[in-house]
């Protein structure tokens, strides 16, 4: 079981008890198995910027940058008009790929400390975030079929 996985249950669980939950995809292009449960939920907002390919081994296109952009600002357009809880769907895999800067992600923290409950999540924290964090939680992959070629299944990894 992944880390965004562990998020959406964070999510149902916080909805389901009259929490107001924003679910931002920073990575994904919309078409997980998860965005179906969300649209049944009333007190689960959530938002994809849309669709896009995967990120190539040549690096990032133009529309990877704006979709991580476009998420940025949604998340910031909800920190300032309220949630309980804002899960940042691999946020943290957008430095890997230079889509967001670190101080970016900084902003996000500080502006929900104290009043929003965040979760982030995704791979290589950066060490200023991680010490801004007030919980990490790092779970380590020991062996996984797309390693052997099997291909992404949809409902299980996507």
């Amino acid at each position: 079981m992944g880390k965004t996985t562990r998020a959406v249950g964070l999510a149902v669980r916080a909805a389901g008890a009259g929490l107001r939950v924003d679910f931002v995809q920073f990575m994904k292009s919309g078409d997980s198995g998860e965005t179906a449960v969300f649209e049944s939920l009333p007190n689960l907002r959530y938002f994809c910027p849309g669709k896009h390919p995967f990120i190539l081994s040549r690096g990032p296109d133009a529309v990877h940058f704006e979709h991580a952009g476009l998420a940025f600002s949604h998340a910031m357009d909800v920190i300032a008009s309220g949630t309980d809880l804002l899960v940042c769907d691999e946020i943290l895999n957008t430095t890997i790929f230079k889509l967001l800067e670190k101080e970016q992600i900084l902003d996000i923290m500080a502006g929900c400390r104290g009043k929003i409950e965040l979760v982030m999540t995704g791979r290589a924290g950066l060490p200023e975030i991680i010490d801004a964090a007030d919980y990490v939680t790092e779970f380590v992959q020991r062996k996984h079929p797309y390693y052997t070629g099997a291909r992404a299944r949809k409902g299980i990894e996507y």
